[in-house]
Parts: structure tokens; C-alpha cells; sequence
């Protein structure tokens, strides 16, 4: 006597629960980029605007320092971090007048903001370059 398996198999619940021939798309459906090809879209668009932009630890110095950039200010802060990436400088001191601002060149963005007058003893560490505007 033979024994018949009453039971369905996983793929036949899978089947009828998940529909036959369903599959799934592990791209996402936004004209199927990855995950770097829209990294590399966002950083690269960022570097084409040519303007630094302040981390949110960067603007809390500026306020709480009552530091006011000018407009002239900024734009000498910007030439001064488009020289570095000309250099190939990754962290940069970027003088602008009396401010010191340390910047990640590869992301334009202003890491924090000082005043010299503020600086202990003058000493800037985690850089690779400097540039006095």
C-alpha cells in the first residue's frame, strides 16, 4: 500500500498564496540606479554649484560666536575652497580676514567657524592644506 502525501509543497503554497510566476524587482523602480549612482549624482551636482555650505555644528559656531559673514566674505570663502580642491587638499584652514573656517573640500561643506582671536594658541589640527584668502 502507497502512502499519498496530502500536504502541498512550499512552492505550490507559494503559488497559490504569492501568485504564480510573481517575481520580484530588486531595483528600485526610479529608472533602476543604485544606490552610488545617485550618490554620485547628488555630490556631483553639490561640487558644480561651486558654494560651500555650513554643517549644522558650523552654523550653531557662527551664532553663538555672533559671527556675520558678508556677502564678499563668503565669496572669498568659496575661491578659497575651489583652490584647495584645485590643489587636491581633502580638510583645509581657510582664512577669510580674521575667521578661520576648517572645510571638507571634498563635500564643500564648512565643518566649523571661528574667530582667530578665539583660537587656542593658533594650532589647527586634521588638515591637510591651508589657504589664507
Amino acid at each position: 500500500m502507497k502512502i499519498q502525501n496530502s500536504f502541498p509543497s512550499i512552492a505550490q503554497l507559494q503559488d497559490q498564496y504569492l501568485g504564480a510566476g510573481r517575481k520580484q524587482d530588486p531595483a528600485p523602480a526610479k529608472g533602476n540606479l543604485s544606490f552610488q549612482d545617485i550618490l554620485t549624482k547628488k555630490t556631483d551636482v553639490i561640487q558644480e554649484s561651486g558654494e560651500v555650505r555650513f554643517s549644522k555644528h558650523a552654523a550653531n559656531r557662527l551664532s553663538d560666536r555672533n559671527i556675520e559673514l558678508t556677502e564678499e566674505q563668503v565669496e572669498r570663502l568659496n575661491l578659497g575652497a575651489a583652490k584647495a580642491s584645485a590643489k587636491g587638499i581633502n580638510e583645509s584652514l581657510v582664512i577669510v580676514d580674521s575667521l578661520a573656517f576648517i572645510v571638507s573640500v571634498p563635500n564643500q561643506t564648512v565643518i566649523t567657524a571661528m574667530d582667530q582671536t578665539e583660537t587656542d594658541e593658533n594650532v589647527f589640527t586634521n588638515i591637510d592644506g591651508a589657504v589664507i584668502m
